[in-house]
């Protein structure tokens, strides 16, 4: 954590994991009606597995391929997000939020860029990928206890649309048979 993050932290500290997992709860709830909100919280998920399994990795060449994969996963999410929900978010007189999402996510991807640079498995590509990680997981606490919420209650007449979209954009950049499911441990 670098010593801008502490600051921040104290001045104004993260969301809690119970933070986080009421407003997942929230988001489930509304996803039924909403394919583009369920994608977006399974897209949330698998970020959460990529980074575990970086954060994991038992040697450089492991952390290298973990982050190649939460790379593909993070970006293939972000333009679907961009591309689609952003501009939907504004569309139904969300503009702010929309503005800091464009934000968050460019930033994400200047850190992202640092950390390919870095030496995998050291403590500043473990640092770094630490601060990452609390970003994105403050952006979906974002998205799933406000942002989202907002947009499936504004925006039920375009659901089916903006599912479809929203899949198309994902597909494009990342799709299936990119993605590298996580190995599911022996029973």
């Amino acid at each position: 954590m670098s010593f801008l993050d502490k600051i921040m932290a104290t001045v104004m500290p993260p969301e809690s994991e119970q933070d986080r997992a009421d407003a997942r709860q929230k988001a489930e709830a509304l996803a039924g009606a909403n394919g583009w909100l369920a994608t977006a919280l399974e897209h949330h998920r698998q970020i959460e597995s990529a980074f575990a399994r970086a954060r994991t990795a038992i040697d450089a060449a492991e952390g290298k391929q973990a982050m190649k994969e939460l790379a593909l996963i993070l970006t293939g999410h972000a333009q679907a997000e961009e591309t689609v929900l952003y501009p939907a978010l504004v569309e139904h007189d969300e503009k702010a939020h929309a503005s800091l999402a464009y934000e968050e996510q460019q930033a994400t991807k200047v850190q992202m860029h640092e950390l390919e640079h870095l030496e995998p498995m050291s403590q500043e590509w473990l640092d770094k990928l630490e601060h990452i990680q609390g970003a994105v997981l403050h952006h979906m606490y974002e998205e799933e206890g406000t942002w989202f919420i907002e947009l499936a209650e504004k925006g039920a007449a375009d659901s089916a649309l903006l599912t479809q979209r929203f899949t198309e954009e994902f597909e494009r950049y990342a799709g299936r048979s990119k993605i590298v499911e996580p190995i599911s441990e022996p029973v």
